[in-house]
């Protein structure tokens, strides 16, 4: 089955919140994430669910979005879509730093995996790079000089590395001018400094609700909401086939461009998850396609 291939990098504008519908601890409103890792994460039916409103927004015609993104739930059986939307993964997390405004923080497994869904898409020559060798806990590498740096309560020795060929490869997925930005805030820690980051660094806001006519909070009416911070880098893989709908001559690029030209380079924005209408979960949206 020929397919039509596609990298999304999502950049985060505001806070994002991708609730996980449950939560075990003191955070109320968790954000969803990866159960083996726990790296944050927002699962591909909530992007596919994005895209798809995105679409109903800009008044595509009802037979395209059918083509594209399958049936309404009350016709689920009449023909599968033609887009498949992967997770979004985190490749890169911005962090606390006594040392700057902030450092984007990543790991050798994160950018292995970054490689692995490349090759798997058909972008192998546009994510060419040497991964970085594992530091220890207490190191980092980055590209300008030696240091001490301090990530949140963290103190770690940071050394400088060639990572050039990374750098060009990340800013694919961001708004220039991402380059520079990213010679100074790139930050490569072990994988279990960055497992523990991930998992504690993640801003949490009180939110209460207040009586309307006292302006005081409502009884019971405080909660606790995690979300993804801005400035936070996320890829989804997009894979497109034929449209699977009887009526609708639509071959693997043709969804794929479909999907595509809903982010033209002048409007890239995609709003995910909840709280819209207190402006979170607004992306910005790079697309690297894949050749063939």
């Amino acid at each position: 089955m020929h397919q039509a291939n596609a990298l999304l990098g999502l950049y985060t504008q505001t806070s994002l919140h991708a609730g996980a519908g449950s939560s075990t601890g003191v955070i109320d409103l968790p954000i969803q994430r990866e159960g083996h890792n726990g790296w944050p994460c927002v699962y591909g039916s909530g992007v596919k669910g994005a895209l798809r409103a995105h679409a109903l927004q800009q008044d595509k015609s009802s037979e395209s979005i059918s083509a594209v993104f399958g049936p309404d739930t009350r016709n689920a059986a009449d023909h599968g879509g033609a887009l498949l939307v992967g997770d979004a993964r985190l490749v890169l997390l911005p962090v606390r730093s006594l040392t700057t405004h902030f450092k984007w923080i990543t790991c050798p497994a994160s950018l292995q995996r970054l490689q692995a869904d490349a090759k798997r898409l058909g972008l192998t020559g546009a994510f060419s790079f040497d991964p970085p060798p594992m530091p220890g806990d207490d190191r980092a590498w980055i590209a300008g000089e030696t240091q001490s740096l301090f990530l949140e309560e963290y103190r770690l020795a940071a050394e400088q590395r060639s990572l050039d060929a990374l750098i060009r490869v990340l800013a694919q997925l961001m708004a220039p001018p991402a380059t520079d930005a990213l010679k100074r805030q790139l930050v490569i820690v072990s994988d279990d400094r960055f497992t523990d980051l991930v998992q504690h660094a993640t801003p949490v806001a009180a939110h209460v609700r207040l009586e309307p006519e006292t302006k005081t909070v409502a009884r019971g009416a405080l909660w606790y909401e995690e979300t993804l911070p801005p400035d936070t880098v996320l890829t989804v893989a997009l894979s497109a086939v034929a449209a699977r709908r009887k009526d609708a001559a639509m071959d693997a690029t043709a969804v794929l461009e479909a999907v595509l030209d809903l982010l033209p380079l002048d409007r890239p924005w995609l709003q995910i998850g909840g709280n819209e209408t207190v402006g979170m979960g607004w992306c910005e949206i790079r697309a690297i396609k894949a050749e063939g």
